[in-house]
């Protein structure tokens, strides 16, 4: 009772949504480095944690498919639609993240990687009643069905995506004024359709309280 009572919550349902817009977020950068075949750290290799990144980064393709995964998972979060996977495969790639931080002693990124388990547990209850026939065993069950984002939350996540992506690939613009005024004309889109966003959802109600994915 409880928990449907917070599953229907409209505030409860826009800290979700942009939960997963922002756990998304910190997977893209650096998953796009690894994907692009460059280098995650510049620590020396005599240390520790250098050492570590650049025998992983000398690994190869094992490098770009981590950060495919990575890139994979923040994009299933963004896009609403497929949270629930793209959170379960961020527990994956995260929980070894996690380790490593604490394992190799990595200063203050454990309590960083700690507070976005925190985050992509919260993501994986949210959506439990979607995993709860996987536990059923041999036992006819039947799913509690709770309203999803409304489709333009959907679009939003895709805005969110291209435009951080676009930055990513375009690099530092330095003087370049034309890859200034795109960088600009970007940076204005993402924060109009957050400010836009979340406008029409304390107008509109339904944009939470709808079915319709």
């Amino acid at each position: 009772m409880i928990f449907e009572k917070l599953r229907t919550n409209r505030f409860n349902q826009w800290i979700i949504i942009h939960l997963r817009y922002l756990v998304g977020f910190a997977f893209l950068p650096s998953g796009l480095v690894k994907l692009m075949g460059e280098r995650f750290t510049r620590i020396s290799t005599d240390h520790p944690i250098g050492y570590f990144f650049e025998a992983l980064y000398q690994s190869g393709f094992y490098w770009n498919f981590l950060g495919l995964t990575q890139v994979a998972a923040g994009i299933l979060l963004m896009t609403q639609r497929f949270a629930l996977l793209g959170a379960l495969m961020f527990m994956a790639i995260l929980s070894n993240i996690w380790v490593i931080t604490i394992s190799l002693s990595f200063t203050g990124t454990w309590m960083i990687t700690s507070l976005m388990m925190i985050a992509v547990l919260a993501l994986i209850i949210w959506d439990k009643h979607k995993l709860m026939p996987l536990f059923s065993y041999n036992q006819s069950s039947s799913v509690k069905a709770f309203p999803d984002p409304d489709k333009s939350w959907v679009m939003t996540g895709m805005i969110y995506i291209f435009s951080f992506v676009t930055l990513y690939l375009l690099g530092p613009v330095g003087e370049n004024i034309y890859m200034k005024g795109i960088s600009a004309a970007l940076g204005i889109l993402m924060v109009g359709t957050f400010v836009i966003t979340g406008y029409k959802a304390y107008k509109n109600p339904d944009l939470f309280l709808k079915n319709q994915m």
